[in-house]
């Protein structure tokens, strides 16, 4: 099982410890904050589940059927994964709403916070595991499965706070306005995820960055280019380019030149595919 794999698993089972946990302890205390932590956690274990199954898919490799590989499942599984949290939000509001009046009382106040904060801890120390592991491997389904664990550190932290304010107030309206709170929170985690995962589905070019190291490196290997594009699916990326060489140059310089350039450019971008096309010096202007 390689690391992907085995984070992503890692997130299903803690997931599903959590949403068991505040289930329980919701039901018990009829809290609807805590309610919608583990609507919202429900919401993360089916993004940890298409996450597990993404990257498994995601990594292999290319075939007749799929020449520039499985990379952008992973986006897909991201949208699917934005959109699922935004049904979630909308539901917590409607029904936040409707207890706003209803003045309802919360029961076994000292465990239900107890809970929360332990709820927190856990999804802090998943939530590290799998940026750390989606940083190392560019996995943009592993750093939406992380993006929900740290919202839902931050919502889980607030509701047990809010819980010990109603415990020490009295005040039983803060339960249905922290559950509001919550599901802004998550309408701004969909609203991020979406875009990030929407756009290589869109072929948009690699980032600002990426693409000033490329044309760095090509102006230090001295070369004359034109029609440079870039595109990103999964954590693969994709550049192709046309180079200027004097036209009386050896077939095997030509093809070494390129593989110098090939491997300068995956010497510091990571996972990427380059594609040149030589062409006579002249015939376009330098870019």
């Amino acid at each position: 099982m390689n690391k992907k794999t085995s984070i992503a698993r890692l997130s299903v089972f803690s997931n599903s410890l959590l949403i068991i946990m505040k289930f329980g302890i919701g039901i018990i205390s009829g809290s609807v904050s805590i309610i919608s932590e583990a609507i919202h956690s429900t919401m993360d274990l089916v993004a940890a589940i298409i996450a597990y199954f993404s990257v498994r898919i995601s990594d292999k490799p290319a075939d007749d059927n799929h020449p520039y590989g499985h990379g952008k499942i992973e986006n897909i599984s991201g949208v699917i994964e934005g959109i699922l949290i935004f049904i979630a939000a909308g539901w917590i509001i409607f029904e936040a709403v409707k207890k706003l009046s209803s003045n309802q009382e919360i029961e076994s106040m000292g465990l239900a916070s107890l809970v929360m904060f332990i709820s927190a801890g856990v999804n802090i120390y998943v939530s590290r595991k799998l940026y750390k592991v989606a940083r190392e491997t560019d996995s943009i389904a592993l750093e939406a499965d992380a993006l929900h664990l740290r919202t839902d550190v931050l919502t889980s932290f607030g509701v047990g706070v809010g819980i010990i304010l109603i415990w020490i107030t009295g005040w039983f309206f803060f339960d249905p306005i922290i559950a509001i709170i919550v599901a802004l929170f998550i309408i701004k985690q969909s609203y991020e995820l979406l875009k990030r995962a929407y756009s290589p589905l869109m072929d948009t070019s690699l980032n600002k960055k990426e693409l000033e190291i490329i044309k760095n490196i090509l102006s230090k290997n001295n070369v004359n280019y034109h029609e440079l594009k870039s595109r990103k699916s999964g954590n693969y990326k994709f550049v192709e380019l046309h180079i200027e060489m004097p036209p009386d140059t050896l077939l095997a310089e030509v093809h070494k030149k390129c593989d110098d350039i090939e491997e300068a450019l995956k010497g510091v971008v990571s996972f990427l595919d380059v594609q040149i096309h030589v062409e006579p010096m002249n015939i376009h202007e330098n870019n």
